[in-house]
């Protein structure tokens, strides 16, 4: 039976990808040798690298624009710590959306004052502030796009005075931005990009150096950058599928594609959680996650029901977060849009047995 699978991360990738991936495992382009088995500082692994950097920049359009694109490891939990360390000098200023955004400000005050311009945490983290004010005197502006756990996106973000930080890790390559709009960007690998293992990080060179801290080396972005992302060993598997996952999008039409396809999807979802009395959404209308739909049951005495129809229908992974509960249904980019009407004909199915 195929499953149709809408785990949160790590989560779905290309059928394509894994096929690549898996070979590269067994032997890597015909040199007698496993992907696992190359040195990291052989011509083969370093094209990989190189190839994998270049097509992060193509794809959201900052060739050219003063950026660097860096695979690192520590996972977006480490570059809660880097982020702070390299810019941090006066004071960040940190948009609260949830549970990511409130790990990345507890990290960032190790190293400073915080300042939180606005929070949803007052409704659960159900939408997303507008109409805060970032001060120009402030380090950086930090910001979560997309919210894994709560389903909610920002569609708008504001014009900063600062250098500005994203936290994309669930919709990066999702969607299309003025990521020339961003300082630094970063995404843990294993949701729109690859397998668990590395984080990408794209930032604008000429942010960097300007706190007065001394920054260890491994930590340190202008060091990473002179290093080619290869200060120490790179996750070597996790690049490799990464930029299996990046000329597979490249070779779809991009984010201008993909975009389609991910908005066809959410539309399905949410019209039938909408129009379905057995299902409400959790994040209000205007802030709905496209990568992360969540929503709840009216009536809980239907859940063993729904879950059994769920497994019969081959659906995997849709159980919400243990902080809300409900459902989360994970959209990525592989998702095809196949899984998203398995799904809606389940919820709708539901509706005529109830």
């Amino acid at each position: 039976m195929k499953i149709h699978n809408f785990s949160a991360g790590p989560s779905i990738l290309p059928q394509e990808v894994l096929t690549k991936a898996s070979e590269a495992v067994v032997e890597y382009n015909g040199i007698g040798l496993s992907l696992l088995e190359i040195s990291h500082r052989s011509k083969h692994f370093v094209d990989i690298m190189e190839n994998a950097r270049a097509l992060a920049l193509e794809l959201l359009g900052l060739e050219g624009k003063g950026y660097k694109a860096l695979f690192l490891q520590g996972g977006a939990s480490m570059q809660f710590i880097m982020v702070a360390m390299n810019l941090l000098e006066k004071r960040g200023s940190y948009l609260n959306t949830g549970t990511w955004s409130e790990n990345a400000i507890k990290e960032a005050k190790i190293f400073g004052d915080i300042h939180e311009v606005a929070s949803s945490k007052d409704a659960g983290f159900n939408y997303i502030p507008k109409g805060f004010t970032v001060s120009k005197d402030d380090s950086y502006f930090h910001c979560t796009s997309n919210n894994t756990i709560f389903g909610t996106q920002i569609k708008q973000f504001p014009n900063s005075p600062i250098p500005m930080v994203c936290d994309m890790s669930s919709d990066i390559f999702s969607r299309q931005l003025d990521f020339s709009k961003f300082d630094l960007i970063y995404a843990g690998a294993q949701k729109n990009m690859g397998p668990a293992g590395t984080t990408l990080v794209v930032v604008k060179e000429d942010i960097l150096g300007k706190v007065s801290r001394k920054i260890p080396s491994i930590m340190d972005y202008k060091v990473q950058i002179a290093k080619s992302s290869m200060f120490n060993t790179p996750p070597v598997f996790a690049v490799y599928t990464s930029m299996l996952t990046l000329e597979w999008l490249k070779n779809l039409g991009g984010i201008k594609a993909i975009e389609k396809v991910n908005e066809m999807k959410a539309r399905v979802l949410y019209s039938e959680v909408d129009l379905n009395p057995l299902f409400k959404g959790y994040a209000v209308k205007e802030d709905r996650s496209y990568m992360n739909a969540t929503f709840n049951l009216v009536n809980d005495d239907l859940k063993d029901t729904f879950e059994t129809m769920l497994k019969e229908a081959g659906i995997s992974g849709l159980n919400g977060h243990r902080s809300v509960g409900g459902y989360r249904a994970s959209m990525y980019n592989a998702l095809p849009l196949d899984s998203v009407k398995a799904l809606v004909e389940v919820m709708s199915e539901l509706e005529t047995k109830a």
